[in-house]
């Protein structure tokens, strides 16, 4: 498309006319939430339900402030600001693609090392929810344990400087102090990522974190304030230059625009101090099962992820639609998922797990949506101990087979020794890339050696059932390469 149309809210009506746009009055909404963490997923899922309702002419006063604790993030909130904080989100159905243009997010708020912008913005009373997506990594979390990591030095900042915190659950205890000394009471804490029982984990930290410093104003939160459990999902790839020219082709001339499969889902547990939109009314589900429905996405979509990606770097095979086409690791992801990790989870309403299976193979099968391997394999040593580690412990437990599982450690020990099988290098990819990396190298010749890192592995280094399957077929793709080894798993 030759002419491109700059996203603005005075331009929306200039844009193609099979562009969906706002038919909301933006400069009539105000605000209701701050969202901390304002990357794709966000703007493709919390926010597009949010504008589904604002659409239909109801929450006009839920609209969302954004915010970052992440300096990192000034170029986006720039870009974001630039174009009125609208957001292009392009759906990548194999039949086709379509275009929308959504509009609940009104501001994004100043990036500062003490907060201060934001601390005052989550001590209005207008605000109700303050939401995070700020990955599952990012909850200081001790992975062997699942308790507060009360040692990290961001904890031991924000408890020893309080109004002046560098995170964002030290500005979440700032700002519930200043409402609590108002008397104008709590917002409800909303975490929207990826972690099972994350209203839990949420709470869990600021609570303890509040604790570390003001015991009464922990208990305050604990006894006033909500923190739900939720599970999101949709599959949101980065932006890049390929993102960026579906937008152009739509006609949009968009900084930061979405794209995203064609599925959404968000199940909600209805517990909110100070009220909530009706994000049933745009499809999401009231629940009081959360924990039911989270457990089957996170323990067979995310772990099915990780089976797919790790292996997928090691072989430079770049998106995960094509390793569902490659035949030894779409086998391998589908006996691990059958046989290994269906077993540990139960049904839903309308939803078997063998359904499930069925059900996310043909969502990461699809060609449209250019999902990267290098993005969903970021994070391993948080997405390992998360997804895949509690279900190898259930097997273990249980007696169930878990030897698909030891290879996917196997595997993300390996990816983890940096290079690929073609000799590429892999480009750190983890917040402990070195640590993890020396500890690949050192597995190379014995296995041990990464099962030493208790940080991640706890026991599961001195269980024999685990350890000696896991070094069984490390040494296999080592001498062997991934694709014997996973057709080795894959013929039993």
């Amino acid at each position: 498309m030759d002419e491109l149309t700059p996203l603005r809210d005075a331009t929306l009506a200039d844009l193609p006319g099979v562009v969906s746009v706002p038919t909301y009055d933006r400069a009539n909404l105000t605000p209701g939430i701050v969202h901390i963490g304002l990357g794709n997923f966000h703007r493709a899922h919390q926010a597009w339900y949010l504008h589904r309702l604002m659409q239909d002419g109801l929450a006009h006063d839920w609209a969302i402030i954004g915010a970052s604790v992440r300096k990192a993030d000034a170029p986006q909130r720039d870009r974001l600001l630039a174009q009125d904080c609208l957001t292009t989100l392009i759906e990548l159905d194999p039949s086709g693609v379509s275009a929308e243009v959504v509009g609940p997010m009104i501001g994004y708020l100043p990036i500062e090392d003490d907060n201060a912008a934001l601390i005052a913005q989550m001590a209005n009373p207008a605000i109700r929810i303050v939401a995070l997506t700020v990955t599952e990594g990012g909850y200081y979390i001790d992975p062997v344990t699942g308790g507060f990591d009360a040692a990290h030095s961001d904890m031991q900042h924000d408890a020893a400087y309080p109004d002046t915190p560098r995170t964002a659950f030290g500005a979440m205890i700032a700002a519930l102090r200043l409402r609590r000394d108002a008397g104008t009471g709590p917002f409800t804490g909303q975490s929207c990522d990826n972690l099972q029982g994350n209203g839990a984990i949420l709470r869990q930290t600021v609570v303890s974190l509040a604790r570390l410093g003001d015991p009464a104003l922990a208990d305050w939160i604990d006894e006033n304030a909500s923190f739900p459990n939720t599970m999101v999902d949709c599959i949101v790839p980065a932006t890049g230059p390929a993102e960026l020219a579906l937008a152009r082709a739509q006609g949009i001339d968009d900084a930061a625009p979405v794209t995203h499969e064609n599925f959404r889902q968000w199940v909600i547990e209805d517990d909110f101090c100070a009220g909530r939109p009706d994000w049933d009314r745009a499809g999401a589900t009231f629940s009081d099962q959360v924990h039911v429905y989270e457990a089957m996405k996170i323990r067979m979509l995310n772990a099915g992820h990780q089976l797919l990606a790790n292996a997928g770097e090691i072989l430079s095979v770049p998106t995960i639609s094509d390793c569902m086409a490659h035949p030894a690791i779409a086998g391998f992801f589908a006996r691990v998922e059958h046989e290994e990790i269906a077993p540990h989870v139960h049904a839903v309403p309308g939803m078997t797990p063998v359904n499930y299976a069925a059900l996310i193979s043909e969502r990461f099968a699809n060609t449209a949506i250019v999902d990267t391997t290098r993005r969903v394999a970021f994070d391993g040593s948080s997405r390992h101990t998360g997804f895949l580690l509690p279900v190898l412990r259930d097997g273990l437990t249980t007696g169930t087979p878990v030897e698909g599982l030891a290879l996917a450690e196997a595997l993300w020990a390996r990816m983890c020794e940096g290079t690929r099988e073609d000799g590429t290098e892999i480009a750190p990819n983890d917040p402990h890339w070195t640590a993890l990396q020396t500890a690949a190298k050192a597995a190379r010749d014995d296995p041990a050696a990464w099962l030493a890192q208790r940080q991640f592995y706890g026991d599961l280094a001195d269980t024999p059932a685990f350890a000696q399957p896991f070094g069984r077929w490390l040494g296999m793709v080592w001498q062997d390469g991934a694709v014997a080894a996973l057709t080795a798993y894959v013929k039993g």
